[in-house]
């Protein structure tokens, strides 16, 4: 009996894709630092108040503020949209399920307990606790990000509103009142809405458009209708 042996690839091979994206995080990370301090000192020049150093301004609340508010609103994207997935269709998306497939399926379609195979990971495999824990423990990470990083948003943007309150000479607020401040909420409601645009806008473009060798997409030939489909 002949055993074909898989193909091995180096470590940069088989990380390329998160090694790509973490790479052009720090990339833009350091660009909106850069860019983030010379708009704020000119701000400071505009006001008559003296500039900042680097080093001041990305360990302050203005920056800290900026970055925070983003990262909650995409891990609030990805929690939506693991958990509405499972129960919400788009016919013919590459993004869904087929309609009739709703739900979180049986334990034989999800190979968990004694349906799961000789390489399934071991809390799919033991059942109990863990095995419950372990088939939810996406949508709990990217909750867990998201409150974590909303909590950290809300701090910083609460320095943040201080900071200038304090510059023109009006009394700060406490922190629960600047949770009901317009200014917080505008913040996250900006993100959000941005964040639910592209996520609706993937799910019916790909129904239609394709592209081409990728697994966000539907092979080039499918049908528009033909859904769960990837390249």
């Amino acid at each position: 009996m002949t055993t074909v042996k898989e193909p091995g690839y180096g470590f940069l091979r088989n990380n390329a894709l998160s090694l790509a994206f973490g790479a052009l995080f720090l990339i833009t990370l350091v660009g909106q630092a850069i860019s983030g301090v010379a708009d704020f000192n000119a701000q400071q020049v505009a006001d008559g108040l003296p500039q900042v150093g680097f080093l001041d301004y990305v360990t302050s609340s203005s920056f800290a503020v900026d970055v925070m508010e983003n990262w909650q609103s995409e891990y609030l994207q990805f929690l939506l949209y693991i958990l509405a997935t499972v129960w919400l269709v788009q016919k013919g998306s590459s993004e869904s399920k087929d309609p009739g497939d709703e739900g979180t399926e049986s334990d034989r379609e999800q190979r968990v307990g004694r349906h799961a195979e000789v390489d399934s990971p071991l809390w799919a495999r033991v059942g109990g606790w863990r095995t419950a824990v372990f088939s939810r423990s996406l949508g709990l990470l990217m909750g867990t990000l998201f409150l974590l990083t909303w909590a950290a948003s809300a701090v910083a943007g609460w320095a943040a509103f201080n900071s200038q309150q304090l510059g023109q000479r009006q009394d700060p607020e406490t922190f629960l009142g600047y949770l009901g401040q317009a200014d917080f909420w505008n913040r996250s409601f900006q993100n959000w809405q941005s964040e639910m645009l592209a996520v609706g806008s993937m799910a019916i473009f790909a129904v239609y458009l394709r592209q081409r060798g990728s697994p966000e997409s539907k092979p080039v030939g499918v049908a528009h209708a033909d859904t769960g489909q990837t390249g």
